[in-house]
């Protein structure tokens, strides 16, 4: 590990403490996704070996070589979009999806993980600030949806996700973690789905002091974490 990543995950550790202070929440509720899409092989052979566990990656492509080398030493999360005729690729090597967004895209994955005899986590990614350029399903339908879950027996919602816009000021973001937070404590206040829903995917290296603050339980880190190269 170089001395450069060693601090910035110190640092990170630190700023993950602090907000946590702030919000009257413990450090150990919140897990560090290392988003490694713009990070080379060796630079994620390092990440996992400082003792980050978790990685995330946004395509397939870009992440296949990655996987081959380190797939048994870390939990992988697919972070990014995620194309019907890509879950062959990604369901049974990732453990977690973040991007769910779409039936069809249930449907093949459900598909996927029954062939498979596994169950698949994966986050609800709602498009909480309405932006025309994001992803994610519009919050509006978000209860319909889980509930065409319900007879996916291979699929298990371990929360919701969403991506704030990139701001100047952090602070701008906090209307946008709160959306999904609220939204997740109504899909269990209405018992859409027979279990709890606890995850919260949001906040990355611009804000992610921010989204702890309005309770996220993993936070995606690229930048601010293991860099750009």
């Amino acid at each position: 590990m170089t001395v450069e990543l060693k601090e910035r995950i110190e640092e990170v550790r630190k700023r993950i403490a602090a907000a946590c202070a702030r919000a009257g929440r413990s450090p150990e509720e919140v897990r560090v996704i290392a988003v490694t899409k713009y990070v080379s092989l060796e630079t994620t052979g390092q990440a996992l070996r400082s003792g980050l566990t978790d990685v995330g990656e946004n395509r397939w492509q870009d992440a296949a070589a990655k996987w081959e080398a380190f797939g048994s030493e870390g939990v992988w999360h697919f972070i990014g979009h995620l194309q019907t005729n890509k879950v062959k690729d990604v369901v049974g090597r990732f453990a977690y999806i973040h991007s769910l967004d779409r039936l069809s895209l249930a449907k093949e994955i459900e598909k996927k993980a029954s062939a498979l005899g596994i169950e698949v986590p994966c986050f609800i990614q709602l498009n909480v600030s309405g932006e025309e350029t994001k992803y994610g399903l519009e919050p509006g339908g978000l209860l319909d949806f889980a509930a065409e879950l319900r007879s996916m027996k291979h699929i298990r919602v371990a929360g919701l996700m969403t991506m704030a816009p990139y701001e100047a000021e952090p602070e701008a973001t906090r209307p946008v973690f709160r959306g999904l937070r609220e939204w997740r404590d109504r899909l269990n206040r209405e018992t859409v789905l027979d279990y709890e829903v606890m995850g919260l995917s949001m906040g990355m290296s611009n804000d992610f002091e921010v989204a702890i603050e309005e309770g996220a339980t993993w936070v995606r880190l690229g930048s601010v974490l293991v860099g750009k190269e």
